[in-house]
């Protein structure tokens, strides 16, 4: 490599991408070939795949050696996968992309552009998502409105993974080292000179996709209990509230007996009010089990990850404290 070109790190986390790694390693070599400039590092994560992902990573690099490849000890998911990656990547400036080539790689290049402009974020912003369904485009878009409403950070919206850092934006990620990650709102978290690009999202390019709306769901519970504590805060609100009408209520239960001399009848009504308290109550009690149980996990402080192979050779993680 020649000193004075920049070193730029691809970063690619897969996770049984076997039908679609040659086609990315072919649009990003047509990408490095064209920004001859600077010099690339293709990081590939192994997230603990089960079919031949691995192998094809394995071939790539022994046909190119600006191809490295990490194999993680098993599937522990896109967060840590990346938070790997960018433990590992070498590069003055790392861009994360999927695999599965929904996000154009021809992008690169304009990213580098703001980049030398002094951008130490640029980020992709999706203009429009095809191939996606209505229902998951409606509640991705309900999702960020919730999320904005309860957190004081500006997130990003319609923007995934799909970026270019500075490396003081990585060794800043890379600080972090929380075991629950929910990286889109780190990105926004960590500041820095962000600039945005628009771009239309492709559908995937082969292969299924590994997202359903349980993991959508869990990412989402995630986003909102890493950077808000907000529905606690409501929890008590709603709570005081329900006391003052309970306590209206009863008021007026006790001054209707004594003026009429009977009680009140209504077995439905109560019966209606202890199951919506109850309801309030467990669902209080959820919220609550949500932030305690990410305390819990964050307090048992283990690695985020184990390495299996890096570049063809077995990590040993002696002195890994990742």
């Amino acid at each position: 490599m020649e000193e004075n070109k920049k070193l730029v790190t691809i970063l690619a986390p897969a996770y049984n991408e076997q039908e679609v790694l040659h086609l990315l390693y072919n649009k990003l070599n047509n990408v490095m070939e064209q920004n001859k400039n600077y010099d690339f590092e293709i990081l590939f994560v192994n997230d603990g795949s089960k079919d031949k992902t691995l192998e094809i990573m394995q071939e790539l690099r022994q046909n190119d050696n600006r191809v490295s490849y990490l194999s993680l000890s098993r599937n522990y998911g896109k967060e840590i996968a990346m938070i790997a990656g960018l433990d590992y990547c070498k590069g003055d400036a790392v861009v994360i992309i999927d695999s599965d080539l929904q996000d154009p790689p021809e992008l690169i290049a304009e990213m580098l552009k703001y980049w030398e402009e002094g951008y130490d974020d640029v980020y992709a912003k999706r203009r429009s998502r095809k191939g996606e369904t209505w229902l998951k485009k409606f509640t991705s878009k309900m999702y960020y409105k919730v999320l904005q409403a309860f957190t004081r950070i500006e997130i990003q919206k319609d923007t995934g993974d799909f970026r270019l850092l500075d490396r003081r934006c990585v060794e800043a990620l890379k600080s972090i080292r929380e075991s629950q990650r929910y990286t889109k709102g780190l990105f926004s978290w960590i500041g820095y000179n962000k600039k945005e690009i628009l771009y239309d999202r492709e559908p995937r390019a082969a292969g299924k996709t590994k997202w359903n709306y349980r993991n959508l769901i869990n990412l989402s519970i995630d986003g909102i209990t890493s950077f808000t504590t907000s529905p606690l805060r409501w929890a008590t609100i709603i709570g005081i509230l329900v006391s003052v009408v309970a306590f209206i209520y009863m008021l007026t239960i006790i001054i209707k007996t004594i003026i009429t001399g009977i009680d009140v009848p209504g077995y439905a009504s109560i019966m209606v009010v202890t199951l919506f308290l109850g309801g309030i109550q467990l669902i209080f009690l959820g919220v609550i089990g949500e932030y305690l149980g990410r305390a819990f996990n964050e307090t048992k402080h283990r690695p985020l990850y184990f390495v299996d192979v890096y570049n063809e050779e077995k990590e040993t993680n002696k002195n890994l404290n990742k």
